[in-house]
């Protein structure tokens, strides 16, 4: 474990994030936004609950739970000797290095696309959990890319509010807030962010 990166505990909450190296985009095409999420799917789902994500096009940010020891090592009965982090770690790793190998090879490039080690903060009170969400969904309109945030197509606001099958802790999440209208009037309401500012990981 690298100086000043904390570990990633079972049933935990974490702000993760990760941007392109020296700031470079890692996403140019809706395709690339596609494709990050099914190699996130893909990678991820044994080892964390998704809460909220919002992808920029040169950076992201998740708001995740870690899975109990439990069900972490039924997925992987082979790695039973390996340190929970350490699988965790790994499979974020495999996330990161296949949409690599993907990015370069789709749009001509070569070496590492994402920084090391990606960053985590673990929300350490329930009380912030409503306002972490928010903070996410919000920072497309943060970063200048959209007028109203709520319209942003790669966040999971939208996903919240739909109906279709998903991968998200939707109803988890939704409950955190009260029910579905509560979501939309919390997320409208322009809430105080200044006590979870240690909360916040970014690049300006």
């Amino acid at each position: 474990m690298k100086a000043n990166v904390i570990p990633l505990e079972a049933d935990k909450f974490y702000h993760v994030y990760n941007r392109g190296i020296n700031g470079t985009n890692l996403f140019l095409t809706k395709n690339h936004y596609k494709k990050f999420l099914e190699k996130y799917t893909f990678h991820l789902q044994n080892v964390v609950e998704t809460y909220c994500y919002a992808l920029l096009a040169n950076h992201f940010h998740l708001l995740v739970r870690i899975k109990s020891e439990e069900d972490i090592r039924k997925s992987f009965p082979h790695l039973k000797n390996t340190d929970t982090d350490h699988l965790i770690s790994k499979q974020f790793a495999h996330l990161f290095n296949g949409y690599a190998q993907y990015f370069n090879h789709n749009t001509k490039r070569t070496g590492g696309l994402f920084e090391t080690p990606f960053r985590r903060i673990w929300i350490d009170s329930e009380a912030y959990f409503s306002r972490m969400v928010y903070y996410v969904h919000f920072n497309p309109q943060k970063h200048g890319l959209i007028s109203d945030f709520r319209e942003y197509a790669y966040s999971s606001y939208q996903s919240h509010l739909s109906t279709k099958p998903t991968k998200l802790q939707r109803e988890n999440t939704i409950s955190w807030f009260g029910d579905k209208q509560d979501f939309i009037i919390f997320h409208a309401s322009n809430p105080d962010l200044a006590d979870i500012n240690h909360l916040f990981i970014d690049f300006e």
